[in-house]
């Protein structure tokens, strides 16, 4: 069966280095024989350009037909002055959302050539492989409520609000876990337990789901 794949090359770098990825997809096709079907669409600044929003519909319905999604870059000078809803990363903030794209896996690999080319001491840093696991559709980004008022002594406030469920957590650190089942076993999560209640939540899910698996 045909795998769709959606190439949304984006802004600033990103046709740039998608028009590179594109060519080894192009590869895999004619010469490998892989049965993929190759769509583009617009997401990001040049989406606000063209369309007028930063995630049009019609991306929105390529995305959902897709198997899978290639994303250059959003953003950039040009559109930082606009209206804060039509910014290009309120389109990358809202395909995550729609989609529910919550795992970001962002693998540190150091390659042995390049040990003594650290900062840190090469005993240290040698055979460093980290697997960063980034929780993308919850907390401070998504949290209501936010923005920007003005005070009684005219002074203005921004604020945003940091909010996880339990279910939002669950999930995030099941992906850890499996991915840590895969390598050496051990998942170390972030959190500042110790002064933000929503962490604190964070830990006791994370350690609960945890010790479920073990």
């Amino acid at each position: 069966m045909t795998k769709k794949i959606l190439i949304l090359p984006g802004d600033g770098i990103g046709p740039e280095i998608v028009a590179q990825a594109e060519k080894v997809l192009a590869f895999l096709i004619n010469e490998r024989g892989f049965d993929l079907e190759i769509d583009h669409g617009l997401l990001g600044g040049c989406a606000v350009d063209a369309a007028g929003t930063p995630f049009p519909d019609e991306t929105l319905s390529k995305a959902k037909a897709s198997a899978a999604i290639l994303l250059g870059a959003v953003g950039g000078p040009k559109w930082e002055s606009i209206e804060r809803s039509l910014r290009p990363e309120r389109g990358l903030l809202a395909i995550r959302s729609s989609l529910e794209l919550f795992a970001n896996l962002r693998p540190a690999v150091l390659f042995p050539q390049l040990a003594a080319a650290s900062t840190l001491k090469e005993e240290i840093v040698s055979d460093l492989d980290i697997m960063f696991v980034r929780e993308l559709t919850g907390g401070i980004y998504f949290g209501e409520p936010r923005g920007i008022k003005t005070l009684a002594d005219g002074q203005r406030q921004g604020f945003n609000t940091l909010v996880y469920s339990e279910s939002e957590i669950e999930r995030i650190a099941r992906t850890a876990f499996e991915v840590a089942s895969k390598r050496q076993g051990r998942v170390c999560s972030v959190d500042k337990a110790n002064v933000l209640e929503a962490t604190e939540l964070w830990r006791e899910v994370v350690t609960s789901v945890g010790k479920g698996l073990s």
